[in-house]
């Protein structure tokens, strides 16, 4: 068992890698934001100049709020939120984007109820942890379906869990990973090794569009096709639903735990041993291998900052921040690119 100077030495490695308000200030004072990008679940901010870029991750609450705005939530907006500002739960910091043109100010917050978001500061975000342990992307780097029929059948664990595995699929999350397997008619329990390779040809095609399709409408789930599982699954059963089969007969949504995740999934059309008909020919989907979710922005278009002030708190690890590269693009007014200012909450 770990005792007092064993404690003492994890505390200084701590301090050695850990990025506080004012390093984490220092680095990026003065630099200009050229782009916004993500990989899986991380998204990290390209700086021009000497330094690093922040690299963030959004924990389990994780969001982002414009000043005037309602922050941007997961599933639907409470009928509490609020436009308040600072906001109430403003953990980290606040970027203040200044158009160097106009003048003009436009203030983003970063809000983390429950405090497991994350931040690192990475010379190569890309060759560097966390992105440089992550398996593939499904819409930035999907293996072909060879390669992907190999990874998957040489385990044994349940497709779920599979799905969920990080350094497999990376930004695949548990109502996704649900969504992938009732479009692909694979019950979440299945044995990756047992499944069939049409079976696995379907989750190929599905994980490609789930992705897509909900990464088109920039996540807003009102906008979800109402044939998804996702407008369905919630309340364990508490609500009533009516997803349909495919023959118009009302659907029967059924809860198991999979991978330490509750997992939603439809009993007449995923069967823990394969309920599937090999003779029926795969779905395939319209998506362009070149359709993105990142918006570039304009080459004349530069974001910089000027002044930072964080919250005085050690931060280990990775700060969340969600659809960053769309709200920097798209969403923090188009003529405000000039970043100048990050501030915090007492």
């Amino acid at each position: 068992m770990p005792e007092l100077p064993e404690v003492e030495r994890a505390t200084a490695l701590i301090r050695s890698v850990a990025c506080d308000h004012t390093e984490f200030a220092k680095e990026l004072t003065g630099r200009s934001v050229v782009d916004a990008a993500r990989y899986g679940k991380v998204f990290y901010i390209k700086l021009d100049g000497e330094g690093r870029a922040p690299v963030l991750h959004f924990g389990m609450t994780g969001m982002l709020q414009v000043k005037g705005q309602l922050p941007t939530y997961y599933r639907k907006t409470p009928k509490t939120a609020s436009s308040d500002w600072p906001p109430r739960f403003m953990k980290a910091f606040i970027l203040h984007l200044k158009n160097e043109a106009t003048g003009g100010i436009s203030e983003l917050a970063f809000l983390d109820a429950r405090r497991l978001g994350r931040i690192r500061l990475c010379a190569s975000p890309l060759t560097e942890p966390p992105i440089s342990t992550l398996g593939f992307d499904p819409i930035l780097s999907m293996p072909v379906l060879t390669d992907f029929q190999t990874a998957v059948l040489r385990r044994s664990c349940p497709i779920k869990a599979l799905l969920l595995d990080q350094s497999f699929s990376a930004g695949v999350g548990n109502w996704v990973a649900d969504e992938i397997l009732y479009h692909a008619g694979v019950h979440p329990e299945r044995r990756c090794n047992t499944l069939a390779p049409f079976e696995v040809q379907k989750l190929h095609e599905q994980t490609q569009y789930v992705c897509k399709t909900a990464v088109a409408v920039n996540a807003d789930d009102t906008k979800f096709p109402e044939n998804w599982l996702f407008k369905h699954r919630w309340g364990k059963g508490k609500k009533k639903h009516t997803l349909l089969l495919p023959s118009g007969e009302p659907a029967t949504i059924k809860w198991v735990t999979v991978g330490g995740r509750t997992s939603a999934y439809v009993a007449e059309l995923q069967q823990v041993t394969g309920g599937i008909n090999e003779s029926e020919d795969p779905p395939s989907v319209n998506q362009s291998d070149s359709d993105s979710d990142l918006t570039p922005l304009e080459e004349e278009e530069e974001i910089t900052i000027v002044a930072i002030k964080a919250k005085r708190t050690r931060k280990v690890g990775y700060l969340a921040i969600k659809f960053l590269a769309g709200v920097l693009n798209n969403n923090v007014l188009p003529e405000c690119r000039h970043c100048y200012a990050l501030q915090a909450s007492n």
